[in-house]
């Protein structure tokens, strides 16, 4: 019984420590890009429209969201176009109650260290292509039904780049949604605190899930 006590004890450990990013569509990532050119008719960004986030440590995962401030996405002959939205990083949401998450944690992700929100409040992210995607065996993307492979530049702080990600996209006479689940890695934009596997249980990995759920409307 004692053995078995231990044995619990250690596979619930390892479940713990092993506890990962949530999976995500692998975003390449590349140079910035000339931006798409506008064309056809304009629907605005609805406020509901959010940039969801989950950054992992050692077994542990913290999520949130940002608010959009504002932006548009562009829409001719029934396919987006261009587009670009305003991502308010100063309003940054943490999803988990604790007192610990709500000052310690958020305090730290809004300095330096991370996003520099007094210098930086806001990102931004600017479409430069988008080219139809239809999911295979190959390349299967972790979002049901989607149908576009999304190319923009995003920048965060003072760094940008491009970034291609697999997308849903509806369009309707009057709205436009668009969802995508992809990672990223953070330290291509500057953000490489904790990035140090010595550190062990202090480790934070690199690797940061996104998740885009856009409503925009005429």
């Amino acid at each position: 019984m004692i053995k078995q006590f231990f044995l619990a004890i250690a596979i619930a450990a390892t479940f713990t420590a092993c506890k990962t990013t949530p999976k995500g569509d692998e975003a390449t990532t590349t140079d910035t890009q000339t931006v798409a050119t506008t064309s056809g008719s304009d629907y605005l960004i609805d406020s509901g429209s959010v940039v969801g986030f989950t950054g992992n440590g050692v077994g542990k995962n913290h999520p949130g969201t940002f608010k959009l401030t504002d932006g548009k996405i562009s829409v001719a002959d029934g396919k987006v176009t261009a587009g670009s939205f305003t991502i308010n990083i100063a309003g940054i949401i943490l999803t988990e109650p604790a007192e610990m998450i709500q000052t310690k944690l958020k305090g730290h992700l809004l300095s330096p260290d991370f996003f520099d929100a007094a210098k930086y409040p806001t990102a931004k992210f600017e479409i430069t292509k988008i080219t139809d995607y239809t999911s295979n065996e190959t390349d299967k993307s972790v979002v049901a039904g989607a149908n576009a492979l999304v190319s923009g530049n995003l920048t965060l702080k003072d760094s940008t780049k491009n970034v291609s990600f697999p997308a849903v996209i509806s369009v309707t006479e009057t709205e436009v949604t668009a969802k995508a689940n992809f990672n990223i890695d953070r330290t291509q934009w500057g953000m490489s605190y904790g990035n140090d596997k010595s550190l062990k249980d202090k480790f934070i990995s690199p690797e940061v899930n996104i998740a885009i759920d856009i409503k925009a409307k005429k």
